[in-house]
């Protein structure tokens, strides 16, 4: 007898609300919900494969353990018992830096991910702390930072609304959106162009996006801050700065006038490889546009300049005065979010508190570059003990991170690893420890990180689709006994960790004045919270003090668990709005449009106009049916345009000599793969593209379909040596690569 159930999907940032059919505890088909407040009925080919993915029979069901070299089933008790006693003997032993903490991008998708890590990372006390930002929007996060003075402060296009859309290293129509979630991104562009809006796309790739754009402007790769800086100073040098509404709340605008004084449209062509009349004319139809937004993306951020192009997005949204604005660039407002403080001066964003051991990284919202693993692991220095010990939450760095080969050996290394990852991957192998979570239709869902960057404000909570089987252990009961497990608290009940957040954040709660609940008893406050599950009392604390909530009672028509249970398909709650200056965080209480650190690396921007790569440099590129390395095990998300395969232009495969399907070499600077090449010319002369997530070919893995079809692991081209210096993100696009032609 089938069924349906609501979920919303975890495989992309879109977070479309999915009709689920079940058939007993099997997900049998998956179709977009009509009625979901956000993705009206929107899927993609990732959500229409929601069954495959949560069936894949590779999915590890029981916890596994290392005993005699090999990886062997156990129970959960002996998985957790080994967890406590592996962790605290390297603590204890060597101090709490020794133990590393990795966590991947599938966090950010997952309630246990968003609410349990920060408990770990403060439990454990480590500043020994990588993720996958650091191989993707890190530069974003700095430049709000030091903007903003949040990190977290991130404007997204106004996309129902604007009439002029300047996207860079962006490619929505494969991706559905990165750091702006928006279901049907393809919809929303077409209906720009319908109601007379223009859309010009920047990207050395002529991508789906760039197909339906007005205008294509094929950049070199690497050089987007250039082009955006060359972008500001026609703004100024042509008398088109109109900051509007936003002049009380900007500091620092004479200062960044003579920043880009240098970086003239002329001085800029020859590296963009864009004539300057093309960037006078981008700038002018910015300016002139009644509302327009920037947006940049990962083809902006993993570049040598991720931080400054990632400034610059936002600064050409301020000097057209539409950050902020209904049509521009707006700051959306979660239910999640903490309660909205008073505006004014505060504590501001700080970069390089601590450093790396080896390479002397600066962190940047604490976290070390996901490069320096393989090296924090591997050297002895007189500087601090070496990492020993390894968890691994959601994360294949082996693949993620640059020099796979040698990160893959560090990892053989340590004394303790323990993975949470439901495969046996590139990276899980070397665990001593394995805990697989269960599928996620046996999960709840709600999006803590994307509705903070929803082009909507709305909100939605979803319960588990399909009940837990037998032997299977909830993803947030886990995460709450790894919290346990590696902070000397073994043993006791899971539900200490979710008592413990409730009772810190309504502590400190009651004694903010700006507090719907300020001057009330936290543990009577607690004992009002609703919930069958400590995540979701969690959920509904953080929803009832948000700034939609009903404040414990103070508000009764505001947000709360019950309320949100009774709206199986979400709440709406309305368009973005203009926020400032409540949203700012910085020391002056203003946007600082000049912050010390940018100043100070522009003068390696300006450097940058001297040189010109010559040969090839590579991109990458990202498929449809596929987000980084997670779904290359389903049969039905492989195959077609989905492989792993060299774009080359024409013209660049004739002078070598190749030919379509030949396997050629790529040399980097990290190592070789070889690859077959695909001749296209929807790829400029002079670069390359090989897609990412690739390489499941390393013994010891149970991914079987992947390994049927294994393709090359692009981040071994990279040596983990060129990194993005504000941001410590990984440069992944630009970089020069040889072509070798195989026999």
């Amino acid at each position: 007898m089938s069924r349906t159930a609501l979920r919303i999907c975890p495989l992309c940032e879109a977070t479309c609300g999915l009709t689920l059919t079940v058939e007993g505890t099997r997900v049998t088909g998956a179709r977009g919900d009509r009625d979901d407040v956000f993705s009206k009925g929107f899927i993609c080919p990732k959500g229409a494969s929601f069954g495959a993915v949560d069936g894949d029979p590779d999915r590890l069901r029981t916890p596994l353990v290392r005993r005699d070299g090999e990886l062997r089933e156990a129970t959960w008790a002996e998985a957790f018992d080994a967890v406590a006693a592996g962790i605290r003997a390297v603590v204890e032993g060597h101090g709490a830096n020794s133990v590393g903490v990795v966590l991947g991008n599938p966090n950010v998708h997952t309630m246990a991910g968003a609410l349990y890590p920060p408990v770990l990372l403060a439990g454990l006390g480590t500043r020994s702390v990588f993720t996958a930002s650091t191989v993707d929007q890190m530069p974003k996060h700095v430049s709000s930072g030091l903007l903003y003075g949040d990190a977290n402060a991130i404007p997204v296009p106004d996309l129902d609304h604007t009439d002029h859309l300047l996207l860079l290293g962006a490619n929505p129509l494969e991706s559905n959106g990165s750091l702006c979630t928006a279901p049907d991104f393809p919809g929303k562009l077409k209906a720009l162009k319908a109601r007379g809006g223009t859309l010009t796309v920047i990207d050395p790739r002529r991508t789906r996006t760039a197909k339906l754009a007005d205008r294509h402007i094929a950049i070199r790769p690497g050089t987007d801050a250039l082009l955006l800086a060359a972008m500001a100073h026609v703004l100024f040098e042509e008398e088109l700065v109109d900051t509007g509404e936003l002049a009380p709340h900007l500091q620092g605008l004479d200062e960044l006038r003579e920043a880009v004084r240098d970086f003239t449209p002329e001085a800029v062509a020859e590296a963009c490889d864009v004539d300057a009349s093309e960037t006078r004319l981008l700038a002018r139809e910015l300016a002139a546009a009644p509302t327009a937004a920037v947006y940049g993306r990962i083809g902006s951020c993993t570049v040598p300049h991720g931080t400054l192009a990632s400034w610059l997005v936002d600064v050409l949204n301020i000097l057209t005065g539409n950050l902020d604005r209904p049509g521009g660039a707006l700051f959306p407002q979660a239910a999640t979010d903490r309660t909205p403080r008073p505006a004014g001066p505060s504590h501001g964003f700080a970069l390089g508190r601590w450093h790396s051991r080896v390479s002397q990284h600066p962190e940047a919202k604490g976290e070390l570059p996901l490069s320096a693993l393989a090296e924090e692991i591997d050297t002895t220095t007189a500087e601090g003990e070496p990492i020993r010990a390894l968890v691994a939450v959601a994360a294949n760095p082996v693949l993620s991170a640059p020099d796979g080969d040698r990160l893959d050996k560090a990892l053989g290394s340590l004394d303790f690893m323990v993975s949470v990852d439901p495969y046996l991957n590139e990276t899980s192998r070397h665990a001593h420890v394995v805990l697989p979570p269960p599928p996620p239709s046996q999960s709840p869902h709600h999006d803590f990180a994307f509705n903070t960057l929803a082009v909507r404000n709305q909100v939605r909570y979803t319960r588990p689709a399909v009940p837990l089987e037998p032997g299977r252990m909830a993803e947030t009961e886990i995460l709450a006994r790894l919290v346990l497990a590696v902070t000397g608290m073994h043993g006791a009940d899971p539900s200490a960790v979710d008592d413990l957040v409730i009772g810190q954040t309504l502590g400190k709660a009651v004694k903010e004045t700006h507090s719907p609940v300020h001057g009330r008893d936290p543990r009577e406050l607690a004992a009002l919270l609703k919930g069958d599950t400590g995540p979701e009392r969690r959920l509904d604390m953080m929803l009832r003090l948000g700034p939609y909530g009903d404040g414990f009672g103070v508000r009764p028509d505001g947000l709360s668990l019950t309320k949100l249970l009774a709206h199986p398909h979400g709440i709406d709650l309305g368009p973005l709005t203009s926020r400032l200056p409540q949203p700012l965080k910085t020391r002056s209480g203003k946007v600082e449009l000049l912050p010390g650190p940018i100043a100070d690396d522009l003068p390696r921007l300006r450097e940058a106009l001297r040189h010109r790569a010559d040969g090839f440099v590579l991109v990458g590129r990202r498929h449809l049916r596929s987000n980084n390395s997670w779904m290359h095990n389903v049969p039905a998300l492989t195959g077609g345009t989905n492989r792993c395969t060299l774009h080359i232009h024409p013209e660049d495969a004739e002078g070598l000599r190749l030919v379509d399907g030949q396997r050629v070499g790529i040399k980097g600077a990290g190592g070789a793969v070889i690859a077959p090449v695909e001749i296209t010319d929807t790829v400029r002369r002079g670069v390359v593209s090989l897609p990412h997530g690739w390489g499941h070919d390393r013994p010891g893995t149970r991914t079987r379909h992947a390994a049927q079809d294994p393709g090359v692991n692009v981040n071994q081209l990279l040596d983990g040596t060129l990194l993005d210096p504000l941001s410590g993100n990984a440069v992944l696009n630009g970089v020069p690569v040889e072509l070798i032609a195989s026999p």
